[in-house]
């Protein structure tokens, strides 16, 4: 029976209701004690009654309550009053993603940290011996700020059957513990084909459940469905997921995770969450595909190796007499010298090339409006990347996939193919970044520094070096072992202004150059110093 706004259990005053689910009824209330909102799961009458399981629930609650992950809403306790029992838990404000999902398929960018933070709590969970077994969209919460909150974590594992429902994707979240076989514990749409069966189940369950909900995420469609909870589990245990449905944007590497996160035999599957978590990640930091297997080799007959052998042999001798004619007088070094224009009727604020030399990322002004253009070197018009609207001072990631970029007072990124642009922190007055194969990035935030760092998938920065002299840190530019890295210190006593190189490793930064020019670093390999300055002709405060 629902309980009306002002009733009071314990120190809890309800006011209002958030609505039923498998698990009961949740109310939104006030606790008197420490003046906050929660909420409070009233259980089902059968269950409050039921001394046995009740006695079996709170032992798990006190496993549960240890959770503490900022991805896993937490249980606070267990509260009676006048015959009724609730859960008391975290208030977590926003939409649930099933109420995301129903708006349609969720864009790849947005998806992909929607299903990282989800990976955490579970992995989080996971370390602690605790299973969900009823992952689905109605149990993650998105709050406005875009941090996810997985619920009802491990509840299904101490409550009994529920009345069936209309809506497979609420269907009843059968539960039992865990010495009764045969009987399905879990939520129909997204349980594993072994759960469906009734059969034990280990955190591959999840595992399961979060391919189905990635999937539906980016295809806004249910993937399992059926006109009542039987059809529903038929299909879990019978059909094949329509991949074709994946939008074709979707990374091959997350193509490739969802078919191991629901392959049907568990033998197969993901054994862990964090190698989800690992995958997307990487995605999400630009990191490049992966390189296709080589070829088994195929056995050749004597005759044709014999042959191979022959052939190989004369070209090596040939290789050896070219050296030793040509190897002795070098070629003349070749100078070249071009231009790259401005985008069209646009003046060029800055730029960067992309590591590979394929690319250049030029944050240019037309008609009073600054943009992020990216021009292929081959080709003779650059290209504007749309959402990049105040862009200025681009770096780019190791790969040359992704452009780094200050905006609106933030850190952004988005693909060198175009996209949504994806903001990774606050950054007031950016004044250039590096990018390193460990998907670090190092940024100066503001004209007056220091340094801080932050991963390239976002998060909250932190300080790497700090100002000495009054000097402020500008223009990082990584060194190759990507730990080093060199930046320039302006203003300040003389001498601390120049060229210094410090590591995220915490070693204490030295000048190596007096000199107060922006710095690039050049390969070994490359003729001439190692160390190269250059002047810089746009007008940055």
């Amino acid at each position: 029976m629902p309980i009306s706004a002002g009733t009071r259990l314990g120190p809890y005053e309800i006011v209002a209701s958030l609505g039923a689910g498998g698990m009961g009824e949740v109310y939104r209330a006030r606790d008197a004690r420490l003046g906050r909102d929660v909420a409070l799961k009233v259980l089902p009458e059968v269950f409050a009654k039921d001394a046995e399981r009740m006695a079996r629930f709170e032992r798990e609650a006190q496993v549960l309550a240890s959770l503490n992950h900022p991805n896993i809403a937490a249980l606070y306790g267990l509260e009676e009053s006048g015959g009724v029992r609730a859960l008391v838990m975290e208030l977590v404000e926003g939409p649930t993603l099933a109420e995301r999902i129903e708006d349609g398929p969720i864009p790849i960018d947005e998806a992909l940290p929607i299903a990282r933070q989800i990976a955490e709590a579970l992995e989080a969970a996971h370390e602690k011996g605790i299973i969900h077994r009823d992952l689905k969209p109605s149990n993650v919460k998105v709050k406005a700020d875009g941090a996810v909150k997985v619920l009802d974590f491990g509840l299904a594992k101490a409550l009994e059957d529920d009345p069936a429902s209309s809506d497979v994707r609420n269907s009843p979240t059968l539960s039992l513990a865990a010495t009764r076989a045969g009987v399905i514990l879990g939520t129909a749409a997204y349980m594993p084909p072994e759960q469906a069966k009734g059969k034990p189940v280990d955190r591959r369950a999840d595992i399961w459940a979060f391919g189905v909900v990635l999937f539906e995420m980016l295809t806004g469609q249910q993937l399992f469905a059926g006109e009542t909870a039987g059809d529903t589990l038929a299909a879990v245990i019978k059909d094949e997921p329509k991949w074709d449905r994946l939008p074709e944007s979707t990374p091959p590497a997350i193509r490739k995770l969802l078919r191991r996160c629901l392959d049907r035999d568990p033998r197969r599957r993901l054994r862990d969450i964090g190698e989800a978590r690992l995958v997307i990640e990487d995605v999400m930091a630009g990191a490049p595909a992966e390189e296709p297997s080589p070829r088994p080799r195929v056995s050749a007959s004597p005759r044709l190796a014999v042959s191979w052998v022959v052939a190989g042999a004369l070209l090596i001798s040939t290789l050896v007499l070219a050296f030793l004619y040509f190897g002795e007088t070098p070629p003349a070094e070749r100078v070249m010298r071009y231009s790259v224009p401005a985008p069209e009727k646009a003046s060029i604020h800055s730029f960067a090339i992309s590591p590979d030399g394929r690319y250049l990322a030029i944050a240019a002004t037309a008609q009073g409006k600054r943009y992020l253009w990216v021009r292929a070197l081959d080709a003779l018009q650059p290209q504007l990347l749309p959402g990049t609207e105040e862009a200025a001072n681009p770096f780019w990631s190791p790969d040359s996939r992704w452009i780094g970029f200050f905006a609106q007072g933030k850190l952004k990124k988005i693909a060198v193919s175009g996209g949504p642009a994806q903001t990774l922190c606050d950054a007031a007055a950016g004044r250039g970044g590096a990018w390193n194969r460990d998907g670090v990035i190092l940024f100066a935030p503001s004209p007056t520094g220091p340094l801080f760092r932050v991963s390239a998938v976002g998060g909250v920065p932190v300080q790497v070096a700090k100002a000495e002299g009054g000097g402020t840190h500008r223009n990082p530019v990584f060194l190759p072992d990507g730990r080093r890295f060199l930046y320039q210190v302006t203003g300040g006593t003389a001498d601390k202004a120049g060229v210094h190189v410090a590591s995220l490793d915490g070693v204490a930064p030295r000048r190596v150059l007096a000199d107060i020019s922006n710095v690039a670093y050049a390969p070994p390999a490359a003729r001439g110093a190692n160390l190269l300055t250059c002047s810089w002709s746009a007008k940055t405060p």
